[in-house]
């Protein structure tokens, strides 16, 4: 059995998982409608977490529930849950024993990042062009599939928006971490967003697929997160709106990261600040998104070029690793150690 296979044969991942979220199906057994719940999972409601996290205005708006149904079913939601309102910070620690970190394919910036990029979080990457977002992002797709360290082994996620997944790419990631290429290309599945809006909409299904293959995947990838917005939305007349949809789209991000114990991986462009130069910023250059992607995102790498394939990336910010570098390359098998 091939080490991609092995991963995803572990009997106990299910178990897991299940244990992790309640299941909406649940609400049937207390008055719920079947019709209604199966209405809740079309808009991507598959959870009590997740209808909790959503707001009684977007459950409103739902074709067939009316506004005393969804008051019955948050009410019922509530008393099924089975987190209580207020936690210990002893209850918050061993409820964080389900993380995991996923490595990067280069041990100086998996320590970097405390181990790897963190489940039930937002990681962003940001940089110019050929500083290595997409490259990282293709690895991690690989080496989500490999177990380690208690840690089982799952699918990816890749949503791309600006037509840079390459399959044959994964091959040679595959193929350097001795995993069956066919294997491992069947464990990444791949959505194309076109356009902003298309892109929002496409992770109401991405949390039904997670929620159908409970426990199967451990990685999303949005390659790039702004892409798209930067295309649908121009000038200051339509920033306002851009930045309102971005905050939608990136909440949906959070509360999936959440529900399902996933790691997001998101990968952001680089705009050239006009102001930099007044202020006397050595570096004039800034991630788009504004504030909101700022405050949206749990960790925040900053990539820049090095010597020949050589690349280094910054902490700029994290609620708990230490503002630091490190420094990796770009191989034939994705991202490795640097040599230099």
């Amino acid at each position: 059995m091939s080490a991609a296979e092995h991963q995803l044969d572990a009997s106990t991942t299910d178990d897991e998982e299940e244990s992790f979220f309640q299941d909406i199906d649940i609400l049937q057994n207390h008055g719920i409608n079947s019709s209604d719940i199966k209405k809740l999972k079309t808009s991507g409601i598959c959870t009590i977490k997740g209808l909790q996290m959503t707001v009684k205005r977007k459950l409103v708006q739902i074709k067939g529930l009316s506004e005393a149904k969804i008051d019955k079913i948050r009410e019922m939601a509530n008393k099924l849950s089975s987190e209580s309102l207020f936690m210990t910070a002893n209850q918050v620690s061993v409820k964080r024993r389900h993380v995991f970190k996923l490595q990067t394919g280069s041990n100086e910036f998996d320590k970097l990042l405390g181990g790897g990029i963190e489940s039930m979080a937002i990681t962003e990457a940001f940089g110019e062009f050929r500083t290595g977002k997409t490259q990282i992002s293709h690895t991690l797709c690989i080496t989500c599939q490999i177990p380690s360290n208690g840690y089982s082994g799952g699918k990816a996620m890749f949503i791309d928006t600006e037509h840079t997944f390459r399959p044959d790419r994964l091959k040679q990631i595959a193929s350097r971490f001795g995993l069956d290429e066919e294997s491992a290309l069947d464990n990444v599945l791949y959505v194309r967003a076109n356009t902003s809006e298309h892109q929002y909409e496409i992770l109401d299904a991405v949390a039904a697929k997670f929620h159908e293959d409970c426990g199967q995947f451990k990685l999303l990838v949005v390659d790039s997160v702004m892409a798209l917005f930067r295309v649908d939305y121009s000038g200051r007349g339509e920033l306002s709106e851009r930045q309102q949809k971005l905050a939608q789209m990136l909440s949906k991000l959070q509360k999936i990261s959440e529900e399902y114990n996933i790691a997001v991986f998101i990968t952001n462009q680089m705009t050239a600040d006009p102001g930099a130069a007044m202020s006397f910023q050595a570096d004039p250059k800034k991630p788009i998104g504004g504030h909101i992607l700022a405050h949206a995102s749990t960790v925040r790498l900053y990539l820049r070029k090095g010597r020949s394939e050589c690349r280094i990336a910054k902490i700029y910010d994290s609620p708990d690793l230490a503002e630091n570098e490190a420094t990796f390359a770009i191989t034939e098998g994705g991202i490795a150690d640097s040599k230099e």
